[in-house]
Parts: C-alpha cells; structure tokens; sequence
C-alpha cells in the first residue's frame, strides 16, 4: 500500500506521472515501464497515473474512455506487472468503491474538492488520497478539504496544487500557497500538467504550454513541495486527452534528472538551516 507520508521520508520528491487517460494496453505498460527505469534509477518514490475516464470534458464528442472496468484492469495490470502503485481520479462515492479495488491511490478532481460525500466514501475505502485544491480556492480553504479526509478516518492523504485560475483561459501557480499547505501536516504535489493549461478556449479543446513545464517544476522543487504530478505520453500530438500540455515520453528521464539534481541541492540547504 502506497503511504504519502512514507514517500516524503525518501530524500526524494516522490512521482505521480502516466498518460492523461488510459487509451490501451500496450501503451499504458510502455509509459509504466520507462517511468520505472528512470524512477528506479534515481531513486524517486514512483505513482503510475491514468484516468481510467474523464468526466471533465469541453464537447460532447471528445474522448473519455476505453470503458470502466477495461481501463481500470489495465491500472490493475501496471501495478501487478511493474510491483508499482498506481493513482485514478473518481468523481462520485459510487465510483471510490469500485476504483477502489484496483488502485492504491483515489485521486479527487480539482472542480470536486468540496464534495463532502465524495471526499468521506474516498477516506472509507482504505486508499490513499490525493486531493486537488480547486482553480477558485485559496490554499488556506484546502484545509477543510483535508479535514473531510481525516475525520473521515484516513491520515494517508496529500494535498495538490494545480494552478489559480486567471482571467478567462489562463492559469498561475502561487507558489506561496506550497509552505500554506504544508503547513496543514500533509504533503504537498505540484501538478506541473494542469497548472500548464489554457482552457475555454474558442474551439472547446484546452490548450496549454509545454514549454514551460521544466519551469514550472524546478520552481516548485525549490519551493519546497513533496511530490510532482505530470502527464506524459509517447506522442502527445495524438494523445486523446490533454496532449497540449503533455511532456513527451522520451524527455521525462532528462527532466527527472536535472530534477532530482536541484532537489538535493535544496534539501542541503534547508539542513544547513536546521
């Protein structure tokens, strides 16, 4: 069983990362795979991420799944095949009991972290919680979201920044609000993908910006956080769900490592602070 609080005693951040939505099989396991290689690797506490459906969508038409219960036995496969944990979102109390059964890790939507019932039946199950703070809330709110969790029953649980909303379809990253949140007792993620979108736009298909998702995620290595949450894929250009704001497949392990180089370097520095 995957424990957040265990992750952070690492010396490292630890992982959440995979593709947006599990599309098949086959490339589920190629992103696991390569993810582990590196993570092994570095040493770096690793998630395998996949929605096994996006409720959240712009358009009617757009993609939301290969099915419940296929992508779910594909979640279950990752983990059986690689001995890894791994994380999906849920969006109804009916659904944290059925996830439940095939991951490690309930991760909450951000337009969902005020939903009592659905933060309660997530705490019930037994699995770790992921929780990401809303686009429209302060990080002194998240503190409510992780009281549900608790009194709930579960302590296993992290808090996890995804951006502000700003202006119509743009979104910032406060990263004043990583040592807020900490301060709760919980670890902290950064959500490098979602903090990188540009929603509403005119053609109803987010957008995004790539190109600053190293930017994005050493500042948030510096400013302390926990843990990191990306997207990646092989080919995000054909990706079915947010490929906009994908880091392609073959620059994860570079990034990771200029990553992991940074994080000891703040890790040293806050021991010299002690």
């Amino acid at each position: 069983m995957f424990n957040f609080n265990e992750a952070t005693r690492s010396g490292q951040f630890f992982l959440l990362a995979g593709p947006c939505v599990i599309e098949g099989e086959k490339m589920a396991l190629e992103i696991a795979e390569r993810a582990c290689e590196i993570t092994s690797r570095l040493g770096i506490p690793y998630v395998f991420k996949g929605s096994y459906r996006k409720a959240n969508r712009s358009r009617l038409d757009s993609f939301t799944g290969i099915g419940d219960h296929e992508a779910l036995a594909i979640l279950a496969k990752v983990r059986e095949t690689f001995g890894i944990p791994v994380v999906t979102d849920i969006h109804s109390a009916e659904e944290a009991r059925m996830a439940a059964e095939y991951v490690d890790v309930l991760q909450i939507p951000a337009f969902l972290c005020r939903q009592t019932d659905l933060l309660v039946a997530a705490a019930r199950t037994g699995r770790a919680v992921n929780v990401k703070k809303g686009q429209f809330l302060s990080p002194e709110s998240m503190q409510f979201a992780l009281g549900k969790v608790r009194d709930a029953g579960c302590d296993n649980v992290a808090l996890t920044e995804r951006g502000v909303t700003f202006g119509y379809q743009d979104l910032i990253v406060d990263y004043r609000g990583i040592p807020t949140m900490r301060a709760f007792g919980a670890p902290v993620i950064l959500d490098i993908t979602h903090s990188l979108q540009q929603p509403n736009q005119a053609a109803g298909v987010t957008g995004g910006r790539p190109d600053l998702i190293e930017t994005v995620a050493r500042a948030g290595i510096a400013s302390g956080i926990d843990g990191i949450f990306l997207e990646t894929h092989q080919n995000p250009a054909v990706a079915k769900s947010d490929g906009a704001n994908m880091l392609p497949l073959h620059l994860l392990p570079g990034l990771l490592e200029r990553l992991s180089v940074l994080r000891k370097a703040v890790v040293e520095i806050d021991a010299m602070h002690d």
